[in-house]
């Protein structure tokens, strides 16, 4: 493996993993509602796509890293397993924790600590990836998580469990949202 080309990507690949997951939380609108942009794309301003749009940007980049440096594949496989996880569960915790204290979300502070988990995930992939450990042991483990959790994004997206993670704070609904709902009538519901 050449490290120092894998020390460029993991670190460059912050702004782009950001940058591709801005561009997904477009792509719904953007397409249509094609079927792939149900997919990789946030169908609603869920807490739960957010978080989605950042999981399929680090995994594009992911699979970019492992064309491009050929690292040690089971170790990098476990890595950015732990990694990913790390970054869902971060947005999702902080965002939670945050609105304890505030009425409403704050867009900026979800930017930045967006980023900011963003660039403690490809930390923690780059220090599991290049020191000595022996996290290929969790190989079996990681694919089984790895496959687990795009069958819950891939799945929840269409049929979102009704909870607050799933629910669009705009029209207070889940999953997918038709486009001829009246946002106004919706609106005066919830007050």
């Amino acid at each position: 493996m050449n490290k120092k080309l894998f020390t460029i990507l993991e670190f460059i690949g912050v702004p782009i993993i950001y940058l591709i997951a801005s561009v997904l939380h477009f792509v719904y609108d953007w397409s249509g509602g094609s079927v792939l942009s149900i997919l990789f794309g946030a169908v609603n301003e869920s807490v739960w796509e957010h978080v989605k749009i950042f999981a399929v940007a680090f995994t594009l980049w992911t699979a970019i890293e492992l064309l491009a440096v050929k690292p040690p594949f089971k170790k990098f496989v476990v890595a950015k397993t732990i990694s990913l996880y790390f970054l869902s569960l971060s947005i999702i915790v902080f965002f939670y924790a945050y609105n304890l204290f505030t009425s409403k979300p704050i867009l900026w502070l979800d930017l930045l600590s967006s980023f900011v988990f963003t660039l403690l995930s490809q930390t923690i992939s780059y220090y599991l990836t290049t020191k000595e450990n022996t996290i290929t042991d969790y190989f079996p483990v990681a694919v089984m998580l790895i496959m687990l959790y795009f069958m819950m994004f891939f799945s929840f997206t269409v049929f979102p469990p009704k909870a607050d993670l799933f629910k669009d704070p705009v029209t207070c609904m889940y999953g997918i949202i038709g486009k001829n709902i009246d946002e106004g009538a919706i609106f005066l519901d919830k007050t």
